[in-house]
């Protein structure tokens, strides 16, 4: 069974529900040419006054969603729908259409990148992505150069232009970009790995050649999301996917580093409006307090931390983002309330956080836990807030 959130009986029924739905939509006119509708999102990253916690998740666009499959299929290939921009914008607003999320978030790859510089992408049945050409030697690394994103990315950001337009204002559109390291990762091993012995084995032997490519990394990066922003992101995220693969010295030295140099170098204003950027580490636990010191404005959290232990070792620096596990959407809407309500009540009262999954949804997920999630956190975080809407 499957049903839009805001459409069940027993949440219109609600006041608490119905006066956080209109404080969603209230537009509020931002100093920039564009009206926001809903502007939660972005100010709950920049630690402002809010009425509820936003939410959106991570992966919201993918194959759990009956309509995403059926998008994806008519595209032929995962490939030839993220290269599309006109499919990339219906996908992007599906689960908008479905839930009432507080973002969107821009439909693409993290590997566009490493595509972009020749190494040759395609997707392996069972086997995720895949590179023809990864940088296995010094030379081939010493080759490498940043793409022009008006050029090989080109795509990308005519589906941003696409999706911002088609957005009307609705909720704000996040880019997003893998980490330098996290790109690194793929572009040495050729895809997935369970060891990452390559790219480890380059790290501490070769480091000059290592260093070398996360420069390329860093500055591809940083063109490639500040040409999302130009082109009508408001917001970016970056993934580190992998960073928490690494010993503490090899993350500070070969991730964090060039984590501060993108963050450095990214457009913080757009249109009269900050562009707020948020960094996620999956299993950066240890080093909450770095990431929160690389200039980001939120922290992603992943399942492992306690959101409310978190909050403590940041205190006031950074908004942060989670951290619900996704393991749990494959139970029952109750769990999903409760369990929602737990992350929820971790966090305690204030503004700074939003909501979202400890990682991706999986494509094994009901839509009808999504949409309890989704009305949990609206329903039950308004009293999270200050001047708390009637519950």
């Amino acid at each position: 069974m499957e049903f839009h959130c805001e459409k069940t009986p027993e949440n219109l029924n609600r006041p608490d529900y119905r006066s956080a739905l209109s404080a969603r939509v209230t537009p509020k006119q931002s100093s920039g040419p564009m009206t926001l509708e809903n502007d939660v999102f972005l100010r709950a990253l920049l630690r402002q006054s809010v009425p509820y916690t936003p939410v959106w998740l991570m992966r919201q666009a993918g194959r759990y969603l009956p309509e995403y499959r059926a998008t994806r299929a008519s595209a032929g290939s995962f490939l030839a729908l993220a290269k599309s921009p006109g499919f990339a914008t219906e996908v992007t607003l599906q689960p908008l259409d479905r839930f009432p999320l507080d973002a969107a978030i821009l439909f693409s790859d993290i590997l566009t990148i490493p595509d972009a510089m020749g190494l040759g992408l395609y997707f392996a049945d069972g086997e995720g992505p895949r590179f023809e050409r990864p940088l296995r030697d010094r030379a081939s690394i010493a080759r490498l150069a940043a793409p022009d994103p008006d050029g090989e990315l080109r795509y990308v950001l005519d589906a941003v232009r696409e999706i911002h337009k088609a957005l009307k204002g609705r909720v704000p559109l996040i880019g997003f970009s893998g980490s330098p390291f996290t790109l690194a990762c793929y572009m040495v091993e050729g895809g997935g790995s369970d060891d990452f012995r390559h790219i480890k084995s380059l790290l501490y032997q070769d480091p000059e050649s290592a260093h070398r490519l996360l420069e390329v990394n860093a500055e591809a990066v940083t063109r490639y999301l500040n040409a999302q922003i130009e082109a009508g992101a408001q917001a970016v995220m970056i993934f580190d996917t992998w960073g928490g693969t690494l010993s503490d010295a090899a993350f500070r030295e070969f991730s964090l580093a060039y984590l501060k140099r993108v963050i450095s170098g990214l457009l913080k204003e757009a249109d009269g409006r900050r562009v707020p950027s948020v960094v996620f580490v999956k299993g950066g636990g240890l080093w909450l307090e770095s990431i929160a010191d690389c200039g980001c404005d939120a922290v992603g959290v992943d399942w492992t931390i306690e959101l409310g232990e978190a909050r403590r070792r940041i205190g006031g620096r950074v908004a942060l983002q989670g951290n619900l596990d996704p393991a749990i959407l494959f139970s029952t809407p109750e769990i999903v309330r409760s369990e929602t309500s737990r992350v929820l009540a971790s966090y305690g009262q204030g503004t700074g956080h939003v909501f979202n999954l400890g990682h991706g949804i999986s494509q094994h997920t009901p839509p009808e836990n999504v949409a309890a999630l989704v009305a949990a956190v609206h329903e039950l975080s308004p009293g999270y807030h200050q001047n708390p809407l009637p519950r």
